[in-house]
């Protein structure tokens, strides 16, 4: 055998070794579902280089050794924050209903956080509002102002809440600001960031990339913190699906306005996001943010027993629990017995969370889900309304928002416990991505949820099962290769 033909030869048992090695990884990685599996195996072997490296890059949920040991040590610092309800004072002592409380259990099993009490919460109006409140609200803070945005734009709203900022740390308040890389990488670049940084805003880029080429060495580089969080003095936060931006979202301008949800907590839940917020900020910035977590909590401002409702912080990420969001999720669907509604801008779940939402219809519970109409993500929608007639088989009602990208993220149950935040009903929010959301017990409450709920339902259309078995072939073939490939996008 000639040179060449020797090279040629080793190449190709390299090449076999290598694709060997990628298969057995594939199989042998942990917390993988079969689906996940077999896509990945059906991908490396009919186009083995393309899928080699492709699941190189993107196949494992992994952030990075050094990046890891950072987020370890950063936890090792904060202090625990379950409460004892043995000797907690009594304000405080989550008053849930027994047929509830394993819903705030699974979620103390999540993030450590006991649920709560004590607190107050609005719902705000809308994007502009929100931002309204959280600007009046930083104009008005004393000793911390701690904002965390998966997307920053500067654009009216962004710099609003910038120029803010800037005012607290000019008058004395510890001001510190962490946007995601990615995500706001618009904001990072502008000289608004550079004008924080000279007014002594303390800031922080989330999970930066660096160089591509290198960062897709060291872990993925799609894992991303989708955390949208404010905290003010230790008692204001704030919680939803909203960025820092304005609900013209110009970056996406054609699917504008983005229509979002975001609540104003009042109360002890603050120490809760507080928690989360350290635990993102000390990895990148040591600068002894823990000893804030270390004081006492705030006294409850109203010493009645039933005062304030009780709620609890759920922060996931690729760093914690496998599988922790959907659970949640699933838990509340499965524990609904009258009425589930649900809103969610990407919905691509996995076998169990599909069926849990057709076992809810098919138990007699009013099952109801409502989506966008357009979608930003043409890859979301198309996996999206591959699950659509069996949801319609089962008895569950769909809607479709065409005012805008519907990108509220809520679920309400039986009209008293909702959860809000940060999570979408798809694999990157469940596997790959930093989310925050609040679990809350309050009839009051959720009756306003379900009313603003109720005004995405009466502005959208249903879609029925007729309509969807009239799609053509080819949209019900795309949909279905879109969603085949869901395991592996």
């Amino acid at each position: 055998m000639d040179h060449s033909g020797l090279i040629a030869a080793l190449l190709v048992l390299a090449h076999f070794l290598l694709q060997l090695s990628v298969l057995a990884r594939v199989l042998l990685r942990p917390h993988r579902e079969p689906a996940s599996r077999i896509a990945w195996v059906v991908v490396v072997i009919a186009v083995p280089l393309v899928g080699i490296v492709a699941y190189l890059l993107f196949g494992e949920v992994n952030i990075g050794a050094r990046r890891a040991e950072r987020l370890r040590h950063a936890q090792s610092l904060l202090p625990p924050l379950r409460l004892d309800p043995s000797t907690a004072p009594a304000p405080l002592r989550a008053l849930i209903p027994a047929r509830h409380r394993h819903l705030f259990r699974l979620g103390e099993s999540i993030s450590g956080f006991t649920p709560i009490s004590g607190n107050q919460a609005a719902l705000m109006a809308d994007s502009n509002a929100a931002i309204d409140a959280m600007v009046a609200d930083m104009d008005a803070a004393q000793d911390h102002v701690h904002v965390l945005f998966y997307i920053w734009l500067p654009d009216n709203n962004g710099i609003r809440v910038a120029d803010a900022l800037i005012r607290a740390a000019e008058r004395g308040v510890t001001c510190r600001a962490m946007a995601d890389d990615l995500g706001s990488r618009a904001m990072i670049r502008s000289l608004h960031w550079q004008r924080m940084a000279a007014a002594g805003v303390h800031l922080a880029r989330a999970l930066p990339i660096g160089n591509p080429l290198v960062r897709a060495l060291t872990g993925r580089i799609d894992l991303r913190n989708h955390r949208k969080i404010v905290v003010i003095d230790d008692w204001l936060t704030y919680c939803g699906s909203q960025n820092c931006a304005d609900p013209e979202f110009r970056i996406k301008a054609r699917f504008a306005p983005w229509v979002d949800l975001m609540m104003r907590f009042e109360g002890p839940i603050a120490r809760q996001n507080q928690h989360l917020f350290a635990g993102d900020w000390l990895p990148h910035v040591d600068d002894g943010i823990d000893a804030l977590l270390r004081r006492p909590l705030p006294p409850p401002r109203d010493p009645r027993t039933d005062a304030g409702l009780p709620a609890q912080v759920v922060g996931t990420g690729p760093t914690v629990r496998w599988s922790a969001m959907p659970q949640m999720f699933e838990e509340l669907i499965y524990s609904a017995r009258r009425e589930l509604v649900i809103t969610t801008p990407y919905y691509v779940p996995d076998e169990s969370m599909q069926a849990a939402l057709c076992a809810s219809a098919r138990r007699g519970v009013a099952t109801t889900i409502v989506f966008p109409a357009h979608n930003d993500s043409w890859v979301v929608a198309a996996a999206s309304r591959s699950y659509y007639a069996e949801l319609l088989e089962a008895g569950v009602r769909i809607y479709e928002y065409p005012h805008g990208l519907l990108h509220a993220k809520s679920l309400t149950l039986d009209g008293e416990v909702t959860l809000i935040g940060s999570a979408n009903m798809d694999r990157r929010s469940f596997e790959l991505n930093y989310e925050n959301n609040i679990l809350f017990y309050d009839p009051a409450l959720t009756a306003a949820m379900r009313r603003r709920q109720d005004s995405w339902i009466s502005a959208s259309f249903p879609v029925h099962a007729e309509d969807v078995a009239a799609w053509s072939r080819r949209r019900r073939l795309w949909n279905n290769v879109v969603a085949m490939l869901g395991p592996v996008l």
